[in-house]
């Protein structure tokens, strides 16, 4: 069982990265324990939106880029490449700066520790490409394994020594305060939501199904299984996250915050908790790190191929991980964002979910036409109604923050 949930794991560890670990305490610290609903919307949202993924390509054998270039025209993939230039850059950048801040926390053998974020994230960045390049799909699984184990059991257990009590945290989870939120605190409810689970990571959950070999209907349950437990522990995280928010000031917005976090943490939880605390801290970026680095080259190695040749229609056309196109990505991604650790940590993390959080309505409205026709993917894995209301949902809500975010209105 713990073999066939894979790669929902996998996409989870990925999907919960520094951005989360801010995001979860910021609004814990502002908002409180009231909030944990948003993120029980958030996993939902996000596995709906990759249940479609999922059932799209084990019914068309097709990956959604393929879809999308086969049904909507190539000329959306030479639209999607640019954005995912400038994603890749900025999520690279959030994930480096991450890890450096993370092991700065663990060893703070600097300074001053904007020069400890910088030597420890370009040592991260190093080492997981190092182990990506070399290990391949199954190094990089067995790694993330350890990863996701010590990011959720010491979070976790951070979240249950600071347990506000059983009622206060059922009613932040069933009884919404929307009414109650305003200025900061809806802001940070918004991200919250918007945060929770990846955003165009997501995508790269196909191309894991292909390497365990999952490529026809009859794996669909499987894999809603897999992203079920995924999704699950995510929400876990993040209701763990808000949890510790709740019982801290938090003021260090830049390379100190997870320190300034952990210290406000040893009053309540002691030293040693401190320490599991920083540990699970360094094994959730380095574990989202990890799968940035393995999984997005996918999605250009598949645009490259796309371009050149393209969809695949006589069946499901693995990447090739060794191949050219996929290699320099890889080189490319786990090298060029080292630019941005001279960028304020706070400022890349934004930049990072913004760009993100742009790319969730075009996702929304491909999956209500790809999925929304019994002609391309057969009438049993039709989109119901109740799926294609929820997809209208993550349509409008996306669509909202990027406006907000893009034009201020």
């Amino acid at each position: 069982m713990f073999a066939a949930i894979g790669p929902g794991l996998l996409l989870a560890a990925t999907g919960v990265g520094g951005g989360d670990l801010a995001t979860g305490s910021f609004a814990g610290s502002i908002v409180g324990t009231a909030v944990l609903w948003a993120v029980l919307v958030g996993a939902f949202m996000k596995f709906v939106v990759t249940e479609g993924l999922a059932r799209w390509q084990l019914a068309t054998g097709d990956s959604f880029l393929e879809g999308v270039a086969h049904h909507l025209g190539p000329g959306v993939i030479w639209v999607f490449l640019p954005y995912l230039f400038v994603w890749s850059f900025f999520v690279g950048a959030a994930q480096i700066s991450a890890c450096g801040v993370a092991m700065h926390a663990l060893f703070p053998v600097f300074d001053d520790p904007v020069h400890g974020k910088i030597f420890f994230g370009i040592l991260s960045s190093v080492v997981g490409l190092v182990l990506v390049s070399r290990g391949g799909y199954r190094l990089f699984e067995k790694v993330m394994r350890v990863s996701i184990s010590v990011m959720f059991v010491t979070v976790v257990l951070t979240a249950l020594r600071l347990w506000p009590g059983t009622g206060e945290v059922l009613r932040g989870l069933f009884v919404p305060n929307i009414a109650e939120l305003s200025g900061d605190s809806l802001v940070w409810t918004v991200a919250l939501i918007g945060g929770v689970g990846g955003t165009l990571t997501v995508l790269c959950y196909g191309y894991w199904i292909r390497e365990e070999g999952r490529t026809g209907v009859e794996d669909l349950w499987i894999c809603r299984v897999d992203l079920g437990v995924g999704y699950a522990m995510t929400a876990v995280f993040g209701i763990a996250m808000v949890i510790v928010g709740s019982h801290v000031q938090i003021e260090g917005a830049g390379a100190t915050l997870l320190v300034e976090l952990a210290e406000a943490l040893e009053g309540p939880i002691g030293p040693v908790g401190k320490w599991m605390f920083l540990i699970g801290a360094w094994g959730t970026v380095f574990s989202s790190l990890l799968g940035v680095w393995q999984a997005v080259p996918y999605l250009f190695a598949d645009c490259w191929r796309l371009t050149r040749r393209g969809p695949a229609r006589s069946q499901p056309a693995r990447v090739d991980t060794q191949a050219l196109p996929y290699r320099s990505f890889l080189v490319l991604i786990a090298l060029v964002p080292m630019i941005g650790l001279f960028m304020g940590f706070q400022q890349v993390q934004k930049i990072y979910t913004v760009s993100g959080a742009l790319f969730f309505p075009f996702l929304a409205l491909a999956l209500l036409i790809l999925n929304g026709r019994a002609a391309w993917v057969g009438e049993r894995f039709k989109s119901r109604p109740i799926t294609s209301v929820v997809l209208l949902g993550v349509l409008a809500f996306f669509s909202r923050i990027a406006v907000k975010t893009v034009w201020g209105i």
